[in-house]
């Protein structure tokens, strides 16, 4: 079922956006890995709703219980139970939409596919849903972080509508992301990038943009040829985002206006280990990671919902006219970053664990 992610380390995650909680469920955690509620705490701080102006104001505590799978600040092997409860929750404002479809939400597609949704506040098609992922991509960091000490993931949000941040990715930290209420770590970049979604939202409209991430400290052979490749398996994890439609790794797009003789990563040579001179490949060659920095972007579309008036049909097939009401992000970007993380840690998780089983 579509519900679940990943071979040896395997979440499936619950909830609707309106529902009363949302959750999920970790199989194949290895044992003895710390972890608390505090750690997963600060990522889902991160991605919480309502943090600053730019944002939904929708207040969302978003406080996990841990309810399985812990004890005494470790992880036991045995599955791992995680919740969120849903707190600011006012479906009113979806009553419109029992009937009429919002042009390029899921509203139609899961009314096709299903026969039957939860209308209130996209239900399960809600980027809230990823709330759970977030949760559960702490926990993977935190098997990462004991396995691999020197791994470091960092996504930060690199443009906005044509706004380009000059970001350097072999230093660029989650403090410097941090810093701005857009997580775009060049300042400069950053400031016209929260005037750009101002300007939207106040013209009752939405902007996209997209999220770079980095993975320093790499190891060496993660990926399972021939489908399971690693960039594969990122692809899947970011597109599986809500509002992601494009996905690329190294040179991705602009690699096709390259000669071979430019993009191929000569190797060398640095002491005793194998380098590569370029990073054209983003870390990935043959579907297997080089020891070479991770580098990839997501792509993620303006917002759906907005604040104006949008030509539809219903459920019964008469044509209608809708606008949205209540609480919705101008710009899903600032919040997109931990999703980001979170999804490529799962993936990161997954095959680590899968390649240490064919190395042992």
């Amino acid at each position: 079922m579509g519900d679940h992610f990943g071979q040896l380390f395997r979440i499936a995650t619950f909830g609707e956006s309106h529902g009363v909680a949302l959750g999920v469920v970790i199989d194949g955690c290895p044992a003895g890995i710390a972890v608390d509620e505090a750690m997963i705490q600060a990522e889902l701080d991160r991605r919480r709703p309502g943090q600053s102006k730019l944002v939904t104001p929708r207040k969302e505590a978003d406080r996990v219980s841990i309810m399985s799978g812990v004890f005494e600040g470790k992880t036991l092997g045995t599955s791992i139970a995680m919740m969120v409860f849903n707190g600011d929750v006012d479906s009113s404002k979806y009553e419109d939409f029992r009937e009429a479809f919002r042009p390029s939400h899921a509203d139609y597609t899961y009314h096709a596919k299903y026969g039957h949704r939860d209308w209130r506040g996209g239900g399960r098609a809600s980027a809230r849903e990823t709330v759970a992922r977030v949760a559960a991509g702490a926990v993977a960091q935190a098997v990462l972080r004991a396995w691999i000490p020197e791994i470091n993931i960092v996504g930060w949000v690199s443009s906005i509508a044509d706004l380009d941040a000059p970001v350097d990715a072999d230093t660029v930290t989650r403090v410097d992301v941090d810093a701005h209420i857009t997580r775009c770590p060049d300042a400069e970049t950053a400031a016209r990038m929260e005037d750009t979604i101002k300007k939207a939202r106040k013209s009752r409209d939405t902007v996209g943009g997209i999220v770079s991430c980095v993975v320093r400290g790499m190891p060496l052979g993660l990926g399972e040829p021939v489908f399971d490749k690693l960039e594969a398996d990122l692809g899947k994890a970011l597109l599986s985002i809500p509002a992601c439609k494009g996905f690329d790794i190294g040179s991705g797009f602009a690699g096709t206006r390259m000669m071979g003789s430019e993009h191929n990563d000569p190797f060398a040579m640095d002491g005793d280990r194998v380098r590569t001179t370029t990073n054209y490949s983003g870390g990935v060659q043959g579907g297997i990671s080089n020891g070479e920095h991770l580098l990839m972007r997501a792509a993620f579309k303006p917002v759906a919902t907005i604040f104006q008036s949008q030509s539809t049909v219903t459920s019964s097939g008469e044509e209608a006219t809708i606008s949205a009401k209540g609480r919705h992000d101008p710009c899903v970007l600032p919040r997109a970053v931990p999703i980001v993380e979170s999804m490529v840690s799962l993936v990161l998780c997954d095959h680590l664990m899968r390649h240490r089983a064919h190395r042992l």
